[in-house]
């Protein structure tokens, strides 16, 4: 029943129940859609409801199907199997016959290769003991040969060397190496005629080299590079080829024409070279032409001497040291003495650019490096080693010439300087330069202080300048190669400066001094700066860098020297005697002020040229480096010291102006008998005075100074006169009207201290001016009065002396002390709390110090450290 319910598949199912559908890429859902896709067509078709029975079959035929072919693959899976198995057995048979056929082969090779060593090496002891023996035939045979030579030289016979010698140039060379032999030979034997015989072998060997040598000269006058090279390798052979080297550089033109007699003194460059204005020359007409001639020589003969001599770098050599000893060096020599007999900076000029030119030469040079052709032979080289370099055989004498060109020119460059650079030469011409540019150039300002100095009467610090200077001068004319560079900047100080030991005679033939003479400049110093940058160029130019470091630091001492020492110390010095011996009832000038400010603007661009320029010259050395910081650091203290002084010294000046000033006050000013008369003034006369003064100050300030130096500056003058008003109110009675007169004066120094800008004088003068406001308050409130503001914050007992001018304290001076003391007693408590809210004991200890200065006491002949401790040059090292 079973079977009868299954059918047959359709074609198209058992189109796709095969092996090959199951093959490469396989999806179920096709597959099965695939086999169902007619019966659900049909199903489609059929108006009843579903029927899976044709589902069912079709799908049961092909499980059916399916699994027959799975059967059958496994079949076939088994057989391949099998086979596969079959295969690996008879495989792996194969491979294991096939080693051990390949060890047979591997050890027959292995003893075939014993075999073959063992036969190699016994031929190489055969090669070997074949070549001894060939050695020492040759040398017999040698040795024969020489014997025959000499007995034939013995006899005087020659005839066979000269039928070698016309053999042609094999002929030639075979002669010149049996020559060489037979002049060894001849020094050893010890016989009865040997005298004789080493007599006519060197006569025949002079004779011989003769030969070559005109040989060889007539082929480079015929220009025949072929013979001119035969005549070299022979002469090689026969001593060396030292004397052919010789002859070609000694009659070569370049040096037979090419010699400068004279330098052109016509040429543009020596009509400026000594001015130190003037940017240093770059180039020397002469000079220049002088090395283009090298240049274009050294390149042709480069070619000529690869061409004809075996050995081309050691001729190239022996050519370049002529250049160098002969043309290069006369030359320089010449322009060195020019430019010495113009200036010292003209000679250091010449220098550094024969220095620029010849390095740029010598780089030049080196491009035309020639390889070593054949090896540098001498007197004892063999015939084998002969052999060997004419079959390019590398021997032991090989390569001994072939870095010689570039270490002979740098050699001969470092030979060429060496007179005019080893040892202190260079530096201390350098350092003379330098200071004999600096010396002209302060000449007029030297003079001008020297002069100003003496007509104020105040000739200490030029007077032991020139003690010290002409001592140090000295020094340097008796021993000179040992001298400093102070010394020698002390001689060119004295030279330029014209300082005479007749200061008598001096005095009488001065010149009248011009004012702008002694003004510092910004420009001078940028110039000082400028010629020094130029000798510390030079200096890095023509010194060994193991040197840069110290000789920078010798060329700072004489910045250091000149800039500081006799330019800006000078000036402060002349200053300082000019307010020292000024007129004690004129007004003092303020010109020290202009002074200060250039002083700082040297110092800042000095030092920043310092900093910039020649530090890192000397990173080198830790050790002079930190010397150089140390020198520089001192020599700047020493000028902000001097600076200091200035200050001080200009603020005292100041100060007893103002004193002078307020002492013109009269005792009735504050206490006038004409109202009208006085409510018509609007300040007294010393007010105006003062005020004046104080603007005049406060403007110079204003211009001349800048950032803490000007705050400190008008802070101290404003404290000083602070000091002065409080012990100036002290000493004139005041009446109701002079108050407002009182009142009027110290607004006015208030309004003018105000306008200095400095923050802490504000609090002073207001003080000042509620102080004097006790002249206008009315008795029966002047009590509360002084116990508010500024004038509570002090102890009210050292406002009595100020209390006391006023004109009608006589008549409640009781009544105030008894309000005073029942005060004290009820609110001490309160007062104290007051006293703690206003800090009252730090300004009560402040007004009792203001209290308790005077004039004679020492206020105007002190001034406050801030000024020294800020007037301060930035950027030092």
């Amino acid at each position: 029943m079973q079977q009868l319910d299954r059918i047959e598949l359709d074609l198209t199912i058992e189109g796709q129940l095969i092996i090959d559908t199951f093959q490469g890429k396989f999806d179920v859902k096709d597959f099965v859609g695939s086999v169902s896709e007619r019966l659900i067509a049909q199903s489609k078709t059929s108006s009843g409801p579903f029927d899976p029975k044709p589902f069912i079959r079709t799908f049961e035929a092909a499980v059916d199907r399916l699994i027959a072919i799975r059967k059958d693959v496994q079949t076939k899976t088994e057989q391949l199997e099998k086979s596969v198995r079959v295969s690996e057995r008879e495989y792996s048979k194969k491979m294991a016959e096939l080693n051990k056929g390949f060890e047979g082969v591997g050890s027959s090779f292995s003893t075939m290769e014993n075999k073959l060593n063992e036969v190699g090496r016994t031929a190489i002891r055969m090669g070997e003991k074949l070549e001894s023996v060939h050695i020492e035939r040759q040398r017999a045979q040698a040795a024969h040969d020489l014997i025959d030579y000499y007995n034939q030289f013995s006899r005087g016979d020659t005839t066979r060397l000269d039928t070698l010698k016309k053999e042609g140039k094999g002929g030639r060379r075979e002669v010149a190496v049996i020559l060489r032999r037979l002049t060894t030979v001849a020094k050893e034997v010890d016989l009865p005629n040997a005298e004789k015989t080493r007599e006519n072998i060197d006569k025949y060997c002079e004779k011989f080299e003769k030969d070559m040598l005109y040989l060889f000269d007539k082929c480079y006058r015929k220009g025949d590079p072929k013979m001119m090279h035969h005549c070299a390798q022979t002469l090689l052979d026969f001593n060396g080829g030292t004397s052919c080297v010789q002859v070609y550089v000694n009659q070569h033109d370049f040096f037979m024409n090419k010699i400068r007699e004279h330098v052109d003194h016509s040429d543009n460059l020596w009509s400026t070279i000594s001015n130190p204005d003037e940017s240093a020359p770059r180039a020397e007409s002469g000079l220049t032409e002088l090395f283009g001639e090298i240049r274009a020589t050294v390149a042709q003969e480069s070619q000529i001497v690869q061409a004809v001599f075996p050995n081309p770098p050691l001729v190239m050599q022996v050519f370049l040291q002529r250049v160098f000893a002969q043309s290069i060096q006369q030359y320089i020599e010449q322009l060195l003495n020019k430019g010495g007999s113009i200036s010292e900076l003209a000679y250091l000029r010449i220098l550094q650019l024969i220095h620029l030119e010849t390095s740029t030469l010598v780089d030049d040079l080196k491009k035309h490096e020639l390889p070593s052709l054949t090896p540098n032979r001498s007197s004892s080289l063999g015939a084998a080693d002969f052999r060997n370099s004419l079959s390019n055989i590398p021997s032991a004498a090989h390569g001994a010439t072939t870095t010689t060109v570039s270490t002979m020119l740098e050699t001969a460059m470092e030979e060429l300087f060496m007179p005019y650079t080893e040892g202190q030469k260079y530096i201390d011409r350098e350092s003379r330069s330098l200071t004999d540019l600096y010396a002209s150039l302060l000449n007029n300002f030297t003079q001008f202080h020297m002069k100003t100095q003496r007509e104020k009467g105040k000739a200490t610090m030029f007077d032991r300048m020139v003690d010290r200077l002409g001592a140090a001068a000295a020094n340097t004319s008796s021993t000179i190669a040992t001298s400093t560079t102070s010394a020698q900047a002390a001689a060119a100080i004295m030279r330029f400066g014209s300082i005479m030991t007749d200061r008598a005679h001096e005095r009488t033939s001065e010149e009248p001094a011009r004012e702008e003479d002694g003004l510092l400049g910004i420009d001078t110093a940028e110039k000082m700066l400028q010629w020094h940058a130029e000798a510390v160029g030079r200096c890095v130019e023509l010194t060994g860098q193991n040197d840069v470091s110290k000789n920078t630091f010798t060329l700072l001492k004489v910045l250091a020297e000149a800039i500081a020492s006799s330019y800006l110390e000078v000036a402060v010095e002349t200053a300082h005697a000019r307010i020292e011996f000024a007129d004690p009832k004129a007004e003092p000038s303020l010109q020290a002020l202009n002074v200060i400010n250039a002083i700082d603007l040297i110092c800042h661009l000095w030092q920043h040229y310092v900093n910039v320029a020649l530090f890192p010259l000397a990173a080198a050395s830790v050790t002079i480096r930190r010397e150089m910081s140390v020198f520089n650091n001192q020599a700047v203290s020493r000028v902000e010291g001097a600076s200091n002084n200035l200050l001080q010294r200009l603020t005292d000046a100041i100060i007893s102006w103002l004193s002078l000033q307020l002492g013109k006050q009269k005792k009735n000013d504050f206490k006038p008998r004409n109202d009208d008369q006085s409510f018509a003034r609007v300040n007294t006369e010393p007010c105006v005075a003062c005020c004046d003064s104080l603007e005049k100050v406060r403007d110079a300030a204003f211009q001349a100074l800048s950032g803490k130096n000007r705050e400190v500056f008008l802070a101290e003058i404003g404290t000083s006169f602070h000091g002065l008003l409080l012990d100036h109110l002290r000493k004139f009675p005041v009446s109701a009207t002079g108050g407002l007169m009182l009142a009027k004066d110290l607004k006015s120094y208030q309004d003018t201290v105000v306008s200095f800008n400095v923050p802490s004088l504000l609090e002073r003068y207001e003080f000042i001016r509620q102080l004097g406001n006790v002249f206008l308050v009315r008795p029966e409130i002047l009590r509360s009065y002084i116990t508010e503001n500024y004038l509570g914050r002090i102890d009210s007992s050292l406002l009595t002396p100020y209390l006391a001018q006023r004109s009608d304290w006589v008549q409640f001076e009781n009544r105030f002390n008894e309000s005073s003391e029942m005060d004290d007693t009820v609110s001490d408590v309160a007062t104290k709390g007051l006293k703690d809210r206003f800090k009252i004991a730090r300004l009560s200890m402040m007004m009792k110090e203001l209290e308790g200065l005077k004039l004679g006491d020492g206020i105007a002949a002190t001034i406050p450290s801030g000024i020294g401790q800020n007037f301060a040059v930035s950027g030092r090292g």
